[in-house]
């Protein structure tokens, strides 16, 4: 075995506190997510004593507020933390940011009444949370989602279905957006909902070609009775405050793909280190080495594009095509990456005793969620060139 197998990423960390929250992520990741991944993955078991254990070590909560339990972590640390996690399982890191995603809009947007109810329990008290936007009719045109609550007294009543929900059938709480009046992104408004909800229930998840180990499901509202205690926001408000929930998740999103294809560079480094052939390390071959430096490239700048969004949202700054931009790079990288290590791993690749096939399965649905890529370049082209005039 070669002595010069991939070192831990070098990561440029803004206080000796947010250098020890990676180092103990990194343990955590060894330890217990890592060496379980690919039999857990295969199995289709989600883990959800890790996520426990993520919570108990004050894990789900960074970028939250100190006072509701959460670490006060800048994101530019908090999205190095997720790119730790999906790097060791993308079920992992990806929950996490989804988890984050589904508190924004209280932290963000909720009364003080509401975030004392709640968060605590929501950051660092063991639950799990879902975000509930898309439809089965209503992806991409998220605004013409149908699914609809309607006022009961002081009660609101939602009824519909809710399509693609990462942890589907398993979360503590729903995030769900709901049209409470006219048509359009001005009608929709934000509710907290419980997962035990009466009247909610999951479909069998979805069988995904990749990440096996997080449940993907509908969810059918049949007539979920919910207090206004639980709305986010004001009537109405609910596309605003999803819209912001997704630029800060498209940024979980990209950590999340550099950490699967820095996962990937590091084994394929490690096998043309190993691999000899014609008498030498495959690694000694010009067009092996040429790749590997493609691979490491593409990681570095994506790496820079998601912490230069990051650090200007830390600094109250709009961030939202720079958001757009990290997503669409980094995720397209990662396919990228991770189709380079099969082939650089060849047969053995494209074989379930290597991960790199696994990471390259996990990598494509990464240019899919929380907006395609296809949805970003619309974003990026309108900030440039302002709304389409057709």
């Amino acid at each position: 075995m070669t002595d010069r197998a991939p070192q831990p990423v070098d990561r440029q960390l803004p206080t000796e506190e947010s250098r020890d929250l990676l180092a103990l992520v990194r343990e955590i990741a060894q330890r217990e997510i890592r060496p379980r991944a690919a039999e857990e993955e295969d199995a289709g078991w989600f883990p959800r004593e890790v996520f426990t254990l993520l919570s108990d070590a004050g894990l789900l909560g960074l970028p939250y507020p100190g006072e509701y339990g959460g670490g006060e972590q800048p994101y530019e640390v908090y999205l190095q933390v997720l790119e730790e996690l999906a790097a060791a399982r993308l079920t992992v890191g990806l929950g996490v940011s989804v988890h984050s995603l589904a508190c924004h809009g209280l932290a963000g947007y909720g009364t003080k009444e509401q975030q004392a109810a709640h968060l605590p329990a929501m950051l660092g008290g063991g639950l799990l949370g879902a975000y509930c936007l898309s439809e089965p009719a209503a992806g991409s045109d998220a605004a013409s989602l149908t699914t609809r609550a309607v006022r009961d007294g002081d009660d609101w009543v939602i009824t519909g279905t809710k399509a693609w929900i990462t942890h589907g059938g398993v979360a503590d709480f729903y995030t769900v957006l709901a049209r409470t009046g006219v048509e359009g992104p001005k009608g929709i408004t934000a509710f907290l909902v419980p997962g035990d909800a009466a009247g909610l229930t999951a479909a069998v998840p979805e069988k995904k070609m990749g990440m096996k180990g997080s449940p993907t499901a509908q969810l059918h509202f049949d007539g979920v009775r919910v207090p206004d205690s639980r709305r986010i926001g004001e009537e109405g408000q609910g596309f605003s405050i999803a819209l912001a929930a997704l630029d800060a998740g498209r940024l979980g999103i990209a950590a999340c793909a550099i950490g699967v294809a820095q996962a990937a560079l590091d084994e394929a480094l490690t096998y043309a280190l190993d691999r000899k052939q014609f008498g030498h390390p495959i690694a000694d071959f010009q067009g092996l080495r040429f790749m590997l430096a493609d691979m490491a490239t593409k990681i570095e700048a994506g790496r820079a594009l998601y912490l230069a969004a990051a650090r200007l949202r830390d600094a109250g700054k709009p961030f939202s095509r720079q958001a757009a931009m990290a997503k669409l790079f980094c995720t397209d990288a990662a396919m990228a990456v991770t189709t380079d290590a099969v082939q650089i791993l060849g047969g053995y690749g494209y074989t379930a005793d290597f991960p790199v096939e696994r990471l390259m399965r996990e990598a494509k649905v990464l240019q899919i969620v929380e907006g395609t890529n296809q949805i970003q370049r619309m974003v990026i082209a309108r900030h440039l060139a302002g709304p389409e005039t057709r």
